[in-house]
């Protein structure tokens, strides 16, 4: 004999899922103990691990009780209406798959398309009022508080890899 938070424990499960159960028909109502406590056997154990196993194959309540209504070893069309189901959420996944790797090759493709170039930049400074030594400064400061993202910036601007270099030594002092 075991109590519902006894059976729980043994299943991995809650009280509250095992009362739901119950209340759904999938556990029978146990008798009750002259403690007025749930009675549940073995046999209601061996019931639940069979619950257990169908929804960890992904079948509905609905669905498992179908399963257990029907005689022993019947269980075959709604396992393979299961699998046909998950097919379909499979298939549905990978659409999903291929149209998100899509939109991401477009947005690395919008990224790696010049919206602004080496040349615009330097004549919005100039036209901003930046002269050479200012330009100089900035990149010097942008060098020495964010190197990564001044390499990520410079190939924003699509210079070449080698005049990358000499700006970011030129940036450091080096040149």
């Amino acid at each position: 004999m075991m109590t519902v938070s006894m059976l729980a424990r043994r299943c991995g499960l809650t009280r509250s899922t095992l009362l739901y159960y119950e209340s759904l028909g999938l556990l029978r109502r146990p008798p009750r103990t002259a403690g007025n406590y749930r009675a549940y056997t073995e046999d209601d154990l061996r019931r639940l691990e069979q619950i257990r196993v169908y929804r960890k194959v992904g079948l509905g309540l609905a669905a498992i009780r179908q399963v257990l209504q029907q005689p022993r070893g019947d269980a075959a069309a709604v396992l393979e209406r299961r699998l046909v189901e998950i097919e379909s959420e499979i298939a549905t996944l990978r659409g999903h798959q291929g149209a998100i790797l899509r939109l991401l090759q477009r947005s690395r493709a919008l990224r790696r398309n010049a919206m602004i170039t080496k040349d615009k930049w330097v004549a919005i400074m100039k036209s901003a009022g930046f002269a050479e030594a200012d330009m100089h400064r900035w990149h010097v400061e942008f060098e020495r508080s964010a190197p990564a993202e001044h390499q990520e910036f410079l190939e924003f601007l699509h210079i070449p890899a080698d005049e990358i270099a000499r700006i970011r030594q030129w940036s450091r002092g080096e040149e």
